[in-house]
């Protein structure tokens, strides 16, 4: 067959299940969560199936439309990457389906959202699993509306259609750069097969200048996508979306589908240093930038939320300086670990009714499944020895201290922005754990909440386990290998030494400033300033959306005054005109209906004169 059965399935199957989910009624909850269930089971299955296979590459496809004389295909690219990337899909997108079940039990909506979720999944997996440029894209678009469904979903909170509205909005300006990466690379290689625009880069049908720009045009989606420096702001306020849905976009979908592509088509990447070079700057910027700004956050989400920008920072880094395999290690970890982190953090904003971590506090002794597996998941993520992040970060350091086809100067840029992230992480952290779970409550909520049920509690103990050993699979080389490294991605050297000093360093402060109360008083410059994430909202604000918003003001006004002015003018002549007239005639009628009737007596008399005369 023209195309991989198993592969086209990976998508096909949720996003049918997804369509048909949205014509499930409202009162049928039972059915629509067989159906989200469902659909991720078997996407889940294809997963497994297509990793424990091996990599087949690229099919032929078939194709499905016609350009011009271009053929749009769809195909499927199954090479070691993919088949890895599906199943980290497949078990978080499980999980999210398994844990919203008791999560929105009380949602009357809860069957658009289940039908939704189906679709964000199969969405990524066609991004996954693609081997044309073009049908990447659609899974691409699909999921970038799938996300404004989502963040929006619960209408009760006020500031949930402005945080769908900005996350569409924002992802859409990197998107026309992709779009046009995308259409400038087909164009030259006179296909949208990622296999021919390979083949045309290496045979030199794709000049230095054109791989060039369109890579640059690409990371402008990826920075959208994948929240990184300038076009990150979206990512943060979409936490007014449901929480099992953060963990979906911040786990396995949306942002890490950027990183992802880049990945698909490092061999484009690789040979242009200049595009490499932007991406290290984006990538040193973006992980400092979101440690920093998780350090002031009250709202456990948001430091979730702005923890996902940072280690999105670490995997772009990693690509920047020639390791994709350690990229697509750290993004196959950070989908478990920041799986578990969301997750956890819904059960315990359901166990006390807020979001905010003063209000939290002393949750230890009754939430023991929710701290022990939360700390699992802290523990990765600030990469504590020998959890999953330790492994996976590690990988990247060491990467960004060797050689790569970035100048050396850019890949130390690189390396010591990642040691300071290393020790900032540890401090938020260290923060995140002390005000949520130890202490005593700060409120009444805290001092009475308990653990959910299993249904919510089943899917943290399964995340747990990836987030606690799956970075030992970096030991392993036939799993590099897997991720295209030809040796093993976990190696202990000086780096690993210097990331655990700096971890030591910053757990170590924030351990003893918390004791005494917040790491940042939260009424300082300092506090307001890290709370705002140093007010690049406003900058943004006032630089782009405030002039635009005026420009369309203005260009409204310029149509209604001038070209509807215009048309609305003459017709107004028009009519005035006409209404002269006619109160002209209507004023002359009497007149002239008296000059008639004397003329015509005139006339009468001067006929009879004429007559009598002629006689």
């Amino acid at each position: 067959m023209s195309v991989d059965p198993l592969g086209a399935a990976l998508p096909a199957v949720p996003l049918g299940l997804g369509l048909a989910g949205l014509l499930v009624p409202y009162r049928m909850r039972g059915l629509a969560a067989l159906l989200g269930i469902g659909g991720a089971a078997v996407a889940l299955a294809c997963a497994i199936a297509v990793a424990l296979r091996g990599a087949r590459g690229a099919d032929a496809g078939v194709t499905v439309a016609e350009f011009g004389r271009f053929p749009v295909t769809f195909g499927t690219w199954l090479d070691g990457p993919a088949g890895l990337v599906a199943v980290a899909v497949g078990v978080v997108a499980l999980c999210v389906q398994v844990y919203s079940v008791a999560y929105l039990h009380d949602d009357e909506r809860y069957a658009p959202y289940a039908a939704q979720v189906s679709l964000f999944t199969g969405a990524m997996l066609l991004v996954v699993v693609s081997g044309d440029l073009i049908a990447l894209l659609v899974g691409w678009e699909v999921m970038g509306i799938c996300s404004y469904l989502l963040i929006g979903h619960d209408r009760r909170l006020p500031e949930a259609p402005g945080a769908a509205v900005k996350a569409f909005l924002v992802t859409r300006v990197g998107d026309v750069g992709f779009l046009l990466g995308i259409v400038l690379l087909g164009l030259h290689a006179h296909s949208f097969r990622i296999a021919d625009v390979f083949a045309a880069a290496g045979s030199g049908a794709l000049s230095a200048g054109t791989v060039t720009a369109a890579c640059v045009l690409l990371l402008a989606g990826v920075a959208g996508k994948s929240a990184q420096f300038p076009l990150h702001t979206w990512l943060p306020d979409a936490m007014a979306g449901p929480t099992p849905i953060s963990a979906l976009i911040h786990a396995a979908t949306m942002v890490a589908a950027g990183v992802y592509v880049v990945a698909r088509l490092y061999p484009l990447f690789e040979r242009s240093p200049a595009a490499l070079v932007v991406l290290a700057v984006m990538a040193s910027v973006t992980m400092l930038l979101g440690a920093l700004s998780a350090l002031g956050q009250d709202d456990i989400k948001r430091v979730l939320a702005w923890s996902t920008v940072s280690q999105l920072g670490y995997m772009t880094g990693a690509l920047a300086v020639g390791a994709p395999a350690a990229a697509l290690f750290h993004l196959l970890t950070h989908a478990a670990f920041k799986a578990l982190l969301f997750l956890a953090a819904g059960s315990v904003i359901h166990a006390v009714g807020s979001n905010r971590m003063s209000a939290m506090g002393g949750l230890r002794e009754r939430m023991p499944v929710t701290f022990w597996t939360m700390t699992v998941g802290l523990g990765a993520l600030a990469g504590v020895p020998p959890l999953a992040g330790f492994w996976s970060k590690d990988a990247i350091l060491e990467a960004a201290a060797g050689s790569g086809p970035v100048p050396r100067g850019v890949a130390l840029i690189v390396l010591c922005s990642a040691g300071a992230t290393v020790a900032v992480t540890a401090a938020y952290v260290v923060r995140l754990w002390r005000r949520t779970f130890l202490g005593e409550p700060r409120g009444e909520a805290a001092r009475t909440g308990h653990e959910p049920g299993w249904a919510m509690r089943g899917p943290l103990l399964v995340l747990a386990v990836p987030s606690a050993l799956l970075g030992l699979a970096g030991l392993v080389p036939g799993f590099g290998a897997r991720l295209g490294s030809a040796e093993r991605l976990a190696a202990v050297g000086w780096t690993t030494a210097a990331a655990l000093v700096l971890l030591l360093a910053g757990g170590w402060v924030a351990w003893r400033r918390t004791s005494r109360g917040d790491l940042v008083a939260p009424d300082t410059g300092a506090g307001r300033l890290l709370a705002n994430a140093f007010y690049l909202d406003a900058v943004q604000d006032a630089l782009v959306t405030r002039p635009v918003v005026a420009l369309a003001g203005l260009a409204r006004q310029a149509d209604e005054r001038l070209v509807d002015g215009a048309v609305e003018g003459v017709g107004a002549g028009a009519g005035g005109l006409g209404g002269l007239l006619a109160r002209a005639h209507t004023a002359a009628l009497p007149r002239a209906a008296t000059a008639v009737l004397g003329g015509a007596v005139v006339l009468a008399v001067v006929i009879a004169v004429v007559l009598g005369v002629a006689r």
